[in-house]
């Protein structure tokens, strides 16, 4: 028996590799040029993220860390006044963060069961023997699937309460457009008085934020130029990483951290699996990603625009980030 869900799709959804190919013919073609982040993550750039969160100058994943441990007690005291759940995770990764708070939910004696969305199947294949082996009485029913497939799926599965983890700043990937839509498609996914566990980065200190997305080491460097070296690999493209240099520079006006590749020269780069050259100009930018950073008034609004009740709210004992939590209103 497999290990895990995998929701399949109609026979006519396109494989990874042609998604992949479309959205980079889409993106290449658009003014400006971009790549979309959700394709950082193949098995190399995934490794090279995990390095990022072990760097001093990346503060968001130790202050998630800090506000679970000192604040694991009272989200358990939430969660055990709901009943008999599912804890979904959106993109668990490493389940690292997420490991804090299944640990003491077990030892709490809640009555759960663990349920990871992610789309790599590869992702799960690591994560789900590992937290078998370290969790030995947790009910688990890993999914293989887009996000909302899955917690459609789910909500025609049982009538638990749900209480969804979107941990990391992730909701920071999506522009204030994107992110309503991504946060509204959640809220209808759910049933009313259903929970959300957010993480957010909020404003600080621009020269903080500068270290954290230009590292010292050159590690943020490899995993922007990644996205290069998977096209090569798996579009049969032929860039040349060396003509590229990464850049991260804070938008004031936007409040994002923006993360760009510029070329170096005036080139043509071929796209075998496209059939066709993109060129690119001296310091021409090919955007790679967006991480917008909020101010509790965004937050605030962000929720009530998008069908959520904050509920509480955790925060790391610098400030720097905070985890809130949001209940599902919906009209009778």
């Amino acid at each position: 028996m497999t290990a895990y869900q995998v929701l399949k799709e109609k026979e006519t959804t396109p494989s990874i590799r042609e998604s992949f190919a479309r959205d980079i013919l889409i993106s290449l073609s658009e003014w400006p040029k971009r790549i979309p982040s959700r394709y950082f993550y193949d098995a190399e750039g995934s490794g090279l993220f995990q390095q990022i969160m072990e760097l001093p100058e990346y503060y968001l994943t130790g202050c998630e860390f800090e506000i679970f441990r000192s604040s694991k007690e009272e989200i358990a005291d939430f969660l055990s006044v709901q009943g008999r759940c599912n804890l979904i995770e959106l993109g668990p990764g490493d389940g690292r963060k997420t490991r804090i708070l299944i640990q003491h939910f077990l030892e709490a004696g809640l009555d759960f069961e663990y349920v990871p969305i992610d789309i790599s199947e590869s992702a799960m294949e690591e994560l789900i023997p590992d937290l078998r082996s370290s969790f030995s009485g947790l009910q688990l029913r890993p999914i293989v699937s887009e996000y909302f497939n899955a917690l459609h799926w789910l909500k025609n599965l049982n009538s638990r309460r749900n209480f969804v983890l979107f941990l990391g700043s992730n909701i920071g990937n999506f522009n204030a457009q994107a992110s309503r839509v991504f946060l509204r498609s959640l809220w209808n996914a759910l049933n009313v008085d259903d929970y959300v566990l957010i993480g957010f980065d909020l404003k600080k200190d621009i020269d903080l934020l500068l270290r954290a997305y230009n590292d010292s080491q050159g590690v943020t460097t490899r995993f922007n130029l990644n996205l290069l070296t998977r096209i090569n690999r798996e579009l049969g493209g032929n860039f040349d990483i060396r003509r590229f240099r990464h850049f991260g520079t804070y938008n004031v006006f936007s409040g994002a951290m923006e993360s760009y590749l510029v070329s170096l020269e005036r080139q043509s780069v071929f796209i075998q699996e496209i059939g066709q050259s993109f060129s690119f100009e001296p310091w021409e930018p090919i955007h790679t990603e967006y991480s917008y950073k909020y101010l509790e008034s965004d937050i605030l609004k962000l929720a009530d625009e998008t069908g959520f009740v904050p509920v509480r709210q955790f925060y790391d004992s610098r400030g720097f980030f905070t985890d809130c939590i949001w209940r599902v209103q919906k009209s009778a």
